[in-house]
């Protein structure tokens, strides 16, 4: 191969490099994930990295109960870590498939809950309705009560002088 033909080559590849590159940044950089639960009452947006960047409560969630809530939010946000890992993948993908950058990319992605486990565990049940609570009265304090006035008697007098 003579000098210039590799010079072209190494250049054109460069370039290909740097048109991969320029995609990847891109496109990692839009790789967010959003997910708004089945019912509405939740929506999650996550980052590339998975870490939270939003969450939304809609009306219904005031209706779901404390551990309602906080098993649809985290459903919720493992549904949008597993939209944006995707997004990821899909990012990684024009550099090569069998490249030590998918291969950490793919090492660190979150495991997918529906592919190993199943769900044996019950939903949570609704928390029943408790009626408002009634405001208690507040006692009064009372005035402190005097001592008894005791007769006077002539043995007390030498005991207690007052």
């Amino acid at each position: 191969m003579d000098p210039r033909q590799w010079l072209d080559d190494y250049e054109a590849r460069l370039g290909d490099l740097k048109q991969k590159s320029d995609a990847l940044q891109e496109n990692f950089a839009a790789a967010n994930g959003r997910v708004t639960s089945q019912d509405g009452a939740v929506t999650v947006t996550v980052g590339p990295n998975g870490g939270l960047l939003g969450l939304e409560l809609g009306h219904r969630a005031c209706d779901l109960g404390p551990a309602r809530l906080t098993a649809l939010i985290l459903t919720t946000a493992r549904a949008a870590q597993q939209q944006a890992a995707r997004k990821v993948m899909e990012a990684f993908e024009p550099m090569g498939l069998d490249t030590e950058a998918m291969r950490m990319v793919m090492d660190s992605m979150p495991a997918d809950p529906d592919a190993d486990e199943t769900d044996d565990e019950p939903e949570p049940e609704p928390e029943p309705e408790r009626p408002p609570a009634r405001p208690q009265p507040v006692a009064q304090p009372r005035p402190a009560a005097r001592p008894a006035r005791r007769a006077d008697d002539e043995d007390d007098d030498d005991n207690q002088p007052w």
